[in-house]
């Protein structure tokens, strides 16, 4: 471990990433006794505007491209750069406080992506305190579930746990200081780069963004879907941004998964099963030489990307059983530490206080508790067609919240460690226990049906959130302590800033369900998937789980997920990454060859320049493109939505010149959007405009990582001056 220590920076003291001697002690940067600004009403404002934007782009991007993104870096890169903006110039401090409200954003859209969606997917009446509520739970228990074990991962074990990501965060907001005017001029920049582009494609209708073999090849293009060999990309700036932050590699793999979807399994099945009448599997009538190349991957290769994902998370737990094992006892051995509230202690070790900390958590269970109740109670049961009793939801209730404090409080230290050791939270392994046991308490209670399907996803959600919470605060809690923050700050801000994103997430995902919508009809008049849209793959596979266990168990394709089991465990013994490769099983080809194409700029771009530094300044301008791209790109789309709600009237239709959009009232009254495509914009001239526009869209890529390393190579040099100048004066001084 020893050759993997980073290299610490002049500020940070020399032990700031290694082991202590006996006797020896850790000293910030800002000392216990040093009192400059922390939380103020310029850190909390902007603290809570970062939660208000990263939150809606985290959402966003989870729910249309099946990955999460990390706003932590390019929020801590706008804290220092905005920070400098005011006077006087924010503090470290103040910096370090934004950066742990605004990290928030991604936590709790990380829990509501996995889990919220699957409600949607099984046409679940969902309402939008729903959402917060269950979001708000989770985060909250997150917070005060970490509190107790703070001491114990962040200062006890310094120097033995590596912390890779809070690293990279300490990184940017002790060095940042010389570099950060560059870094969030090209971040703002990508911004407007990624929205514009988003709008003009998803709101204007410019081009389409859809691009396809079938159209651009012409004839070869129609006759290889003949044989139901189809691509396609969608050319958005928000896929080609998490394409560039990712990288070549992990981006192939996931496109390795599509194309064996794709190129390999859907041909096969057409080429087999067109010889064959139609038959009946798991509920449904198929004729699949009728079918195109888009249904034979839903009905029968999605579900196999399914089991894979499902196989993927639960091979991800077992093999960090010896994390998980050793982080429960010593989550209980951190739960014997003392007060860390009193005067006595030191400003940069004090905590909440226990008795507020416990009756946060007491708070919580009872407030889900309440909730479970109320959803029972408002929930016929799908098997006899009745409601449940007082005494049932009560019984249900109690239940549901039982199991939910109880894995969050045991998961909770596995997320801790896991984040402090590889930098990687096994959420989706930890969700899919949580939900497959929780229906499992619940079914032996005797709750079935709807409502158990509703309160076991709504526990798998609080519980996720709970656990991404714990991990990112961990990570705040280090950061704090390697630079001097005071942990309870961290700790009672860090509530608001869950608050503030549960709010923004139960604003935007109904807006995209209404919108968009995470189901559709499809030719056979069936509700499915809205894969091409919103794909959302894990929460997919927990619809597919509560379903299968709890309503239709006889009608589920289980030999499919089966076999998607069998190739996740192949795959691991292949060595390759599994659930990479899984989630490309599953998402529409169309989104990976986007993200690949993406990885496949930014190589480029890290491989251009004459010099190494030149080159190694160029690469490291994508973490901010990319956030900047998809920031920029989700906001906007998330408009776009806006502008698609019936509701209103449906706005779009004033803006779209690829589209014709008009409202039309159903008999129930109810307001629906319907769309026309131009023939150009669905043909040739408007897929051919895309990829030239997705080719301009590379190259403004290229030219900001160009122009950014520029400056930020001038602001290096100009800081070597700087200190070069002090030393000669401080050996003038000493003559």
């Amino acid at each position: 471990m020893e050759g993997n220590i980073p290299k610490t920076t002049k500020l940070l003291p020399a032990n700031a990433y290694t082991k202590l001697a006996p006797g020896e002690e850790y000293v910030p940067i800002v000392p216990p006794g040093d009192k400059r600004a922390e939380v103020t009403p310029w850190s909390v404002t902007t603290g809570l505007i970062m939660v208000l934007i990263f939150s809606a782009a985290c959402i966003y991007i989870a729910l249309r491209a099946g990955n999460g993104i990390e706003a932590s870096i390019p929020i801590a890169i706008l804290a220092i750069f905005f920070g400098r903006m005011k006077s006087p110039k924010s503090t470290i401090l103040e910096n370090v406080i934004v950066q742990s409200i605004g990290q928030a954003a991604g936590v709790v859209a990380a829990g509501a992506a996995f889990l919220i969606p699957a409600l949607y997917i099984n046409r679940l009446d969902v309402s939008w305190w729903h959402i917060f509520l269950a979001t708000l739970i989770g985060g909250s228990l997150g917070v005060v579930l970490i509190i107790p074990l703070r001491k114990y991962f962040v200062k006890e074990l310094h120097g033995e746990l590596p912390f890779p990501e809070a690293t990279a965060i300490n990184e940017v907001l002790v060095t940042g200081e010389a570099t950060s005017g560059s870094a969030g001029k090209v971040l703002l920049m990508a911004f407007g780069l990624g929205a514009i582009y988003d709008f003009i494609v998803e709101a204007i209708h410019a081009w389409n963004p859809m691009i396809t073999t079938k159209t651009l090849l012409g004839a070869f293009g129609e006759k290889m879907s003949q044989f139901r060999l189809d691509l396609s990309m969608s050319g958005l700036a928000a896929l080609f941004g998490l394409g560039y932050i990712i990288g070549l590699r992990y981006a192939a793999i996931i496109a390795a998964g599509s194309v064996l979807s794709y190129l390999v399994l859907v041909p096969a099945i057409f080429l087999f099963g067109s010889q064959i009448d139609a038959f009946t599997y798991a509920g449904n009538t198929y004729h699949i030489i009728s079918m195109s190349s888009d249904q034979i991957f839903a009905a029968f290769v999605k579900p196999i990307g399914i089991g894979a994902i499902a196989i993927s998370g639960l091979i991800g737990i077992v093999r960090m059983g010896n994390i998980i094992a050793s982080s429960v006892s010593l989550g209980f051995k951190g739960l014997k530490g003392g007060r860390h509230d009193s005067d006595e202690v030191p400003r940069t070790q004090r905590d909440m206080t226990p008795r507020n900390v416990l009756l946060i958590q007491f708070a919580s269970a009872l407030v889900m508790a309440v909730f479970f109740v109320i959803v029972s109670l408002s929930t016929v049961d799908s098997t006899t067609g009745q409601s449940y009793s007082l005494g049932q939801s009560l019984l249900y209730g109690a239940v549901g919240a039982l199991v939910g404090y109880l894995f969050s409080f045991l998961f909770t230290p596995v997320a801790a460690r896991a984040i402090a050791i590889v930098g990687v939270n096994p959420v989706s392994g930890m969700s899919l226990i949580t939900v497959v046991l929780t229906i499992l308490v619940l079914v032996a209670v005797g709750l079935k049906g709807t409502g158990g399907m509703f309160i076991a996803l709504v526990v798998g959600c609080a519980v996720c959130t709970a656990l991404s919470t714990s991990g990112a605060l961990i990570s705040d809690f280090k950061i704090g302590y390697w630079i001097g923050a005071t942990p309870r700050n961290q700790e009672m801000w860090k509530f608001l800033g869950v608050a503030v994103a549960a709010l923004v997430v139960a604003f935007v995902i109904p807006i995209m369900d209404s919108g968009y919508h995470f189901v559709i009809q499809n030719a056979a008049g069936q509700w499915v998937s809205n894969q091409q849209v919103l794909p959302a793959p894990q929460a997919n596979m927990m619809a597919a789980v509560s379903k299968g266990l709890l309503m239709d168990p006889a009608n589920q394709p289980w030999l499919l997920y089966g076999l998607g089991g069998i190739t996740a465990i192949v795959l691991y013994m292949a060595g390759v990454p599994m659930l990479a490769f899984a989630l490309g099983m599953y998402l529409p080809i169309s989104i990976n060859l986007s993200v690949l194409f993406g990885a496949f700029v930014a190589w480029i771009v890290s491989k251009s320049g004459g010099r190494e530094e030149v080159r190694k300044a160029r690469s490291e301008q994508g973490v901010l493109i990319a956030s900047g791209m998809m920031a920029g790109a989700a906001i906007f789309g998330i408009i776009t939505a806006v502008l698609r709600q019936a509701v209103l009237g449906a706005p779009i239709k004033y803006l779209s010149i690829g589209e014709k959009f008009w409202v039309e009232k159903a008999a129930t009254g109810d307001l629906y959007l319907k769309s026309e495509s131009a023939h150009w914009f669905e043909g040739f001239p408007g897929q051919a405009l895309s990829f030239v526009m997705f080719i301009m869209l590379s190259l403004g890529c290229f030219l900001l990582a160009k122009k950014g390393a520029q400056w930020f190579l001038r602001d290096e040099e100009r800081q070597a001056k700087k200190a070069a100048t002090k030393e000669e004066d401080g050996e003038k001084d000493n003559d």
